[in-house]
């Protein structure tokens, strides 16, 4: 004889219906999974370094200590950084909602929340220094020289091939394996903490030193992010996703150039005198002591990213596609798809 429910409980007496089953993909059910305890112990250093944009001495940056063409210089930069950094946000929220919906464990859905508010630490400099240096930069001014045209016909299409990118991506997301996904996010840290870095040890003015430090250690913490994400995915890889994986590296350099060198042909969409312009405004915001590198010291960093990418690959049995740009030799990759391009910064 079965016991006497407590009062006010009701039991039916052919036994409690289960719920219908919960279409997937979704977030429910609900669940805290921990497969990764490295993770874990990453996101909880993620949230004793959070840091705040708006404490850096931003008075110490005074447009008045920079010729017109130094400030447009430093706008156009920033406004070219700020079509990977402003993406981050986005991205990594749509990523985390991926992460959510595809039920991976609780540090890979906290990890990723803790990108996206770093992220947004990012775009927040880029929209701080833009508005210190040039009053309703990148696009809401009206120009009034032909350096300035340039510049602001310049940014038109960035953001133009940024939104062929943003497209892309959504679509993307939901197409590839964690294992595809993470390296192209993978390339990207890769890219910025390589760039930060030595952006921050180049720079003349201590309030750009200071947000590119800081940057940097974000971006190295994503790395780490990424790396241990990937140590998990990478063993017993089909070589259907190994050959993915190879196009993502390749589609990693071309876009990821744009910031850490010149955009190379295979998704940059741009008019024929774009890159002239382009050379000319990055000497412009060089000559202010942003601590930009030469061309050539930027393809040799890339070419040092490049490698320690390539080492840690191969390492799967993952071929590494050829880049001739930077003379890199290995596997040649057919014209890369715009809707194909996950990297980010």
């Amino acid at each position: 004889m079965s016991a006497k429910p407590p009062d006010g409980l009701t039991v039916p007496d052919d036994g409690f219906w289960p719920a219908p089953r919960i279409p997937q993909p979704n977030i429910y059910p609900m669940q805290w999974r921990v497969e990764t305890a490295k993770l874990a112990a990453i996101y909880e250093k993620s949230k004793r370094t959070v840091w705040n944009p708006a404490e850096l001495p931003w008075d110490d940056l005074r447009a008045d200590d920079f010729t017109a063409r130094q400030r447009l210089g430093i706008m156009y930069w920033f406004a070219v950084l700020a079509n990977f950094d402003a993406s981050g946000p986005a991205v990594f929220a749509r990523a985390t909602i991926q992460a959510f919906e595809q039920h991976e464990e609780d540090p890979v859905r906290k990890c990723f929340f803790s990108i996206t508010r770093d992220e947004m630490n990012h775009e927040e400099c880029c929209q701080r220094a833009i508005a210190r240096m040039w009053p309703g930069g990148p696009l809401d001014w009206t120009p009034r020289t032909d350096l300035e045209r340039a510049a602001h016909n310049n940014i038109g299409w960035l953001y133009y091939n940024g939104g062929r990118y943003w497209q892309g991506y959504n679509g993307a997301v939901r197409k590839y394996p964690l294992a595809v996904l993470f390296t192209s996010f993978m390339m990207g840290e890769m890219a910025a903490s390589t760039l930060f870095r030595g952006m921050s040890s180049g720079t003349r003015h201590p309030v750009f030193r200071e947000m590119f430090h800081r940057i940097g250690r974000d971006e190295s913490r994503h790395l780490q992010i990424c790396m241990t994400i990937l140590e998990k995915e990478w063993p017993g890889l089909s070589e259907d996703v190994k050959g993915q994986i190879t196009r993502q590296l390749r589609a990693g350099f071309v876009f990821l150039s744009m910031i850490l060198w010149e955009p190379p042909e295979g998704f940059w969409d741009l008019p024929p005198y774009f890159l002239a312009n382009h050379r000319v405004l990055m000497d412009h915001a060089r000559d202010a002591g942003l601590g930009i590198l030469s061309h050539e010291e930027q393809a040799e960093n890339w070419r040092l990213a490049m490698a320690r990418v390539r080492a840690i690959v191969e390492r799967w049995g993952i071929e590494f596609p050829a880049i001739p740009e930077l003379d890199i030799d290995g596997i040649d990759v057919d014209v890369i798809d715009p809707e194909d391009i996950i990297p980010v910064f």
